[in-house]
């Protein structure tokens, strides 16, 4: 295995570059604690993979990209599925971009064996490139692969922006899989995080392309792994990683899968529609419609045409999970089809294929932009601001009486469809290029607070937001240092606030160690316990890594700058998952009784005291000392 990690350090202003050499584990593991050490030196983006990139292990090869995010403030990571195999053959372990080109440019890396990495930056009209067909981050990857993919000797890979990038602090990074020279529909994305804003805005890249024949000394011994999952499982490895990631494969249980698939077909009363109105609506209701336009028409959609007809793909590395859901060119996963889904009043599989696959192409953070349309469908349908004032031709359909699946479902998508268009040419009000959370605050002091109460996100420092991850729980609205991934925990269940930060905490050091080895969350049943193990195994390290693991977490903290929820509905969150737990779910614990009668008496004074007693069990658990 790797006894150092090799960083290409790229100044693309100067075109100047050069390799560096980190010993593992002195104290750096992966791309995480490296790029954490390397953001805050050069605020460079760092694009890594970890040490295991290129092995037998199953879902190794995700690729990590961290750096400080546009759109939060703080540092953030983002990972992209089967990306690092790719650039595994750069044989490199982090690619860190500083410095700005002097125009929009294209980054690229090639290794054709050997020790030289060709490193080149070549301008691109990204404006045009982004108006030709197929549009925006679709257009990029297929301009950028049709005119330097025959340097390569193998299929490179291309990370690409859209125009969300040049207009917005939420844009994402997208990429597909290259099988014999064309590109798969199986797109995956570093959405999270706004990285591909940073890239353009800060490094004016609107790509990356790498790709080479270096032939890695990876691990490669199947009897050796199997020995350890024996050891551990009493199951080979196959074995064990075939039944930890059966929810994303297809589980009989549920005659579904995938996170779409899955998650709906258990989310029941739980479910969020009409950017969060769901909350205040009777538990009756709130099945009703479930019923009604989820498990009746949008999910029986997915499973007839997804599920049944076998459509599924993987993201470029070779996984028994076959993750990626699909209906021709159309990825289906839970969140960015839940929040320009249901929360955007969206219940009809063509409907929700037309919004999410244009945020896709423009290339944004599909999950923080699909928040973000929903709240402002509501600010149009309750008349807080007209559609001229948007540059939109109408209101959205936006209760659920009388509600038709079809048609107001594709109505509701036309007018989010119109409303991206708005946000990326930054017509009227819908300007987001001081981000979501900006535009909020000055619309609440022109239009009233009202506005900024509709819309449901996590504040960081003076600009920093993210729409939270879509589970009907306090622990996505808690104030961690990075929100918006599963660095927290999102059961059910109700956790007294201080043991909920805790638990955040606990939950983040895990998540943390799938990131740091570019191991993919799909495989954490297994990965979160194995992992160290096999730093064990490999390098006698499995302490050392454990403890560099809490002191990553700790250094990320030590930024944290969350702040108590500006959004009045954060607060109405908090309360009505409360009132669930002991109304419906027949929680009778004295402390859910004691917060219920306290958000009772004062709702804001409560909600404050809930937020910072989670604060306080966050700073606890992620205390250096």
């Amino acid at each position: 295995m790797k006894t150092h990690q090799r960083v290409l350090l790229v100044d693309v202003a100067t075109k100047l570059y050069r390799v560096d050499r980190y010993p593992v584990g002195e104290p750096f593991f992966g791309p995480v604690d490296l790029g954490l050490h390397l953001a805050s030196r050069f605020n460079s983006l760092n694009i890594g993979a970890g040490l295991l990139a290129g092995s037998i292990i199953p879902g190794s090869n995700r690729l990590v990209i961290n750096g400080f995010s546009p759109c939060w403030g703080g540092f953030y990571i983002s990972t992209m599925g089967g990306a690092a195999l790719v650039f595994n053959n750069l044989g490199l372990n982090l690619l860190a971009i500083s410095g700005r080109a002097a125009t929009p440019s294209v980054l690229i890396l090639n290794r054709q064996g050997g020790e030289h990495i060709e490193v080149g930056i070549e301008p691109i009209e990204a404006g045009r490139v982004w108006a030709e067909a197929p549009g925006g981050v679709y257009s990029m990857m297929d301009h950028v692969l049709e005119r330097f993919g025959d340097r390569y000797a193998n299929d490179p890979r291309v990370l690409a922006v859209g125009p969300a990038a040049a207009a917005t602090d939420c844009g994402a990074i997208g990429s597909a899989a290259v099988q014999r020279g064309k590109l798969s529909y199986a797109d995956t994305w570093a959405g999270r995080g706004g990285f591909g804003s940073k890239l353009f805005q800060q490094h004016n890249l609107a790509a990356v392309i790498f790709g080479g024949t270096f032939v890695a000394d990876d691990f490669r011994d199947r009897k050796l792994a199997d020995s350890w999952f024996q050891d551990k499982y009493d199951k080979t490895l196959k074995a064990v990683d075939f039944e930890a990631t059966t929810k994303y494969r297809f589980d009989p249980k549920f005659e579904t899968g995938g996170t779409f698939g899955v998650n709906y077909a258990t989310i029941g009363g739980r479910i969020l529609y009409f950017n969060y109105r769901s909350i205040f609506d009777s538990e009756e209701d709130r099945l009703a419609l479930h019923e009604k336009f989820v498990a009746d028409h949008y999910l029986k959609q997915f499973n007839e045409e997804t599920i049944q007809t076998k459509q599924q793909a993987m993201c470029g590395e070779p996984c028994a999970a076959v993750c990626k859901k699909l209906r021709d060119r159309y990825k289906k996963d839970y969140e960015p089809y839940q929040t320009m889904g249901p929360l955007a009043g969206v219940f009809d599989q063509r409907a929700a294929e037309e919004l999410t696959h244009h945020a896709d192409m423009l290339g944004f953070d599909a999950i923080s932009i699909g928040g973000v349309v929903s709240w402002l469908m509501e600010c149009l349908a309750e008349g807080h601001l007209a559609p001229r004032e948007l540059g939109v031709s109408g209101r959205p359909a936006f209760r659920h009486e009388g509600f038709d699946v079809v048609a107001d479902s594709a109505h509701n998508a036309r007018i989010g469809v119109e409303l991206l268009d708005a946000i990326v040419a930054r017509r009227g009000l819908a300007d987001l290029g001081d981000g979501a959370r900006a535009l909020a605050r000055r619309l609440a002091r022109d239009k009233g607070k009202q506005v900024l109460d509709g819309f449901v996100y996590a504040a960081f420092a003076r600009r920093g937001w993210m729409v939270p991850n879509q589970y009907w729980t306090p622990g996505v609205l808690s104030p961690m240092p990075i929100v918006g991934k599963y660095f927290m925990y999102y059961g059910t269940d109700f956790l007294p606030p201080r043991e909920l930060g805790r638990r955040n905490a606990e939950q983040m050091k895990k998540e943390l160690i799938l990131d740091n080895m570019g191991a993919c969350r799909f495989h954490r049943g297994w990965a979160e316990g194995m992992l160290p193990e096999i730093m064990e195994a490999f390098y006698g390290l499995k302490q050392r890594y454990l403890r560099e693991i809490a002191m990553t977490a700790s250094r990320i903290n030590s930024r944290n700058a969350s702040l108590f929820w500006e959004s009045g509905r954060n607060c109405d969150y908090v309360h009505t998952f409360l009132q669930r737990k002991r109304l419906v779910d027949g929680d009778k614990s004295p402390e859910l009784e004691m917060w219920l009668k306290r958000f009772e008496t004062d709702k804001r004074e409560a909600a404050l005291d809930f937020w910072y007693e989670t604060h306080k069990g966050i700073a606890e658990t992620l205390s250096e000392f």
